[in-house]
């Protein structure tokens, strides 16, 4: 939970938070949403340590572009997102909110709630802040996050989430990992020993990633759309392709052949599975590959143009402007 634009987790002008974009190798898989999940990278982290005592209550603002999670190390709260079935929350709990958006967090007392920027915090580091807040009833211990993730693949996954993964309702009581690790996040909150946030952090970070693969599995909305199309045997293989090297010239023949599918069977099922045309869906994956590295790196348009496959920078520059609604410089900072 966050605070006021003195503190770090607080209006726009101080959710600046460098990017750790460190460089993986992909592993030989033949499991493509696996290695999706593999390439899933937080980043922008900030992180909150709660002790709120009831009556308490708080209102979230939206994070757009972010996800938001509450994990309970401590006592009970309620969650309350519009549209949405209230939740109570009891200490194990862990729920992410991948669209970030607005909500309450309260004690199950409390009667009003206090606008998030309103409450002080004290701040620890630029990525980690404690609080506390409430009128000295029951306890109540929160870790909660604003995080998002930095890699293309982010974003499509994140376009089919639901509003709400709440890790109580997917069997949470038979992962003893889990539970492991919401334990240990508790000891690190109560003990408040050395280093104790960064470990906290990063259990949280995985955390996230978890919840993410539990709501993959048991979902029936996740075999559908882009998800599905990653787990179908055929478009699968051609979606790898193009994933794992963008900058290839890749035709409808080509992507056909990696699927061991006919040319005219291929484009139709492709479109079929993934909803675009396997034309539309390359250019789209390329040009988000462009807007992430304008926006995170020093490149120049000239060397992405050829990092992405194409013979000129103003061939680049046309499917950026077509498919992103800006010319490149824009993003390029």
């Amino acid at each position: 939970m966050m605070s006021s634009a003195t503190n770090g987790f607080s209006s726009s002008n101080r959710l600046h938070i460098k990017s750790e974009h460190k460089s993986r190798s992909i592993p030989a898989s033949t499991d493509l949403l696996g290695e999706a999940l593999y390439q899933l990278r937080l980043d922008g982290s900030l992180y909150c340590q709660s002790e709120l005592t009831a009556p308490w209550g708080i209102q979230m603002p939206e994070f757009e572009g972010n996800m938001m999670f509450h994990i309970v190390t401590h006592g009970e709260c309620l969650l309350k997102v519009e549209g949405a079935a209230e939740v109570l929350l009891k200490a194990g709990s862990f729920v992410l909110l991948p669209h970030g958006k607005g909500h309450c967090i309260l004690s199950p007392d409390a009667s009003e709630v206090v606008p998030l920027f309103d409450i002080e915090v004290e701040q620890l580091n630029e990525r980690y802040e404690i609080m506390k807040h409430g009128e000295g009833g029951a306890l109540t211990r929160l870790t909660c996050g604003v995080v998002s993730f930095n890699h293309v693949i982010g974003a499509r996954l994140l376009s089919q989430l639901p509003s709400i993964i709440h890790l109580e309702e997917m069997s949470l009581a038979q992962n003893v990992w889990l539970q492991s690790t919401l334990s240990f996040i508790a000891a690190e909150a109560e003990q408040a020993k050395v280093g104790g946030e960064t470990i906290m952090s990063h259990l949280a970070d995985i955390l996230v990633i978890q919840a993410i693969r539990h709501w993959i599995i048991g979902s029936k909305e996740a075999e559908q759309g882009w998800l599905g199309a990653l787990r179908d045997p055929k478009i699968g293989k051609a979606l790898k392709a193009v994933h794992r090297s963008p900058a290839e010239p890749w035709s409808v023949e080509s992507l056909a052949s990696e699927a061991g599918m006919s040319r005219s069977g291929f484009s139709a099922r492709f479109t079929q599975v993934v909803g675009v045309s396997v034309k539309q869906y390359l250019t789209e994956w390329r040009m988000n590959i462009a807007k992430s590295k304008l926006k995170n790196t020093a490149i120049t348009l000239g060397e992405l143009s050829e990092s992405l496959g194409y013979q000129s920078e103003a061939a680049f520059s046309r499917a950026y402007k077509r498919i992103m609604g800006v010319s490149p410089i824009r993003h390029n900072h």
